[in-house]
């Protein structure tokens, strides 16, 4: 694999990859780190299979932080602690994201946004893992978001996430499991961040089982995605229209707001009106059989 932090000028970049028992797949994840990557911070969540050994095996600059307590959100939040660079990145270990697309994250931060998520459903991106089950309650989770928060998000639930150092601190992320990547969205919409998309392609896990339980997620994602609208009420930031970045990496363009924060009467009137609507959506959905034939896309 190349240096990591070899031939890059600008502000530095963090990689933050929290990891439980992936000693098979963290091998393949390291040796993609492209140069642009100047730090890397495995979080060990107390792995029994070597996950860390191999990792520094790959990677003896590697820095190795026990995770504090259970959780993705836990093991993320540890991470963003002990990160030192300007720009901070998150992915997983199982080898389902690229570290070869981190590039087109460092250059939509280093010209501005905030924070860059990647988007498995906007023009270039795509997925070779997700169920029909997971697609189904992804895009009712994402019409609510984009119902509650006035935003034009493709993609919700997917853990590739770039911050600026100064916008992460902002966020002031709480959350200890999964929907730690709904709240960082939500946060980042209400606080009025530039928030860009960047097309991604989702890999299959290389080995393994994913940690992934779409009921008991799905219904953490719409907690936090009601709780953080209600919280959020009557901030000052404006809800930024979501910029879709385009494939080519051309400098920016700005983002411009859309709508300020909806009232309290609004805001309340919306919980009320969406909360048992899109549960009863999601529930329907992800219980009905899957119809014959369809597969992984």
């Amino acid at each position: 694999m190349a240096r990591v932090g070899a031939g890059r000028s600008g502000g530095s970049v963090s990689l933050v990859v929290p990891a439980r028992n992936e000693a098979a797949n963290i091998s393949w994840v390291l040796g993609r780190i492209p140069d642009c990557v100047d730090e890397v911070i495995l979080v060990d969540g107390e792995s029994s299979d070597d996950t860390a050994g191999r990792a520094l095996a790959i990677l003896p600059s590697l820095r190795v932080v026990p995770q504090s307590g259970p959780g993705k959100g836990n093991a993320l939040r540890t991470g963003f602690l002990n990160a030192k660079g300007d720009f901070i990145v998150m992915i997983d270990a199982d080898g389902s994201m690229s570290p070869r697309e981190i590039p087109r994250y460092v250059h939509f931060l280093e010209h501005g946004y905030d924070v860059v998520k990647g988007s498995r459903f906007t023009g270039g991106g795509g997925s070779l893992d997700i169920t029909a089950l997971r697609r189904c309650g992804n895009r009712a989770l994402l019409a609510l978001t984009n119902l509650l928060y006035q935003a034009s998000l493709t993609d919700l639930c997917y853990g590739f996430v770039g911050f600026r150092r100064e916008a992460l601190e902002r966020l002031d992320l709480r959350s200890s499991g999964f929907e730690i990547e709904t709240e960082m969205v939500c946060r980042a919409l209400l606080e009025g961040l530039r928030v860009a998309e960047v097309p991604t392609l989702e890999l299959p896990r290389r080995t393994g089982q994913s940690n992934l339980r779409t009921f008991r997620d799905g219904h953490r994602v719409l907690r936090t995605l009601l709780r953080e609208r209600t919280a959020g009420t009557g901030r000052t930031g404006a809800v930024r229209a979501v910029q879709r970045a385009e494939t080519d990496l051309q400098p920016a363009p700005k983002a411009t707001p859309v709508i300020s924060a909806v009232t309290s009467a609004a805001s309340s009137a919306v919980t009320s009106a969406v909360t048992s609507a899109v549960t009863s959506a999601v529930t329907s959905a992800v219980a009905s059989p899957v119809a014959p034939g369809a597969s992984h896309v």
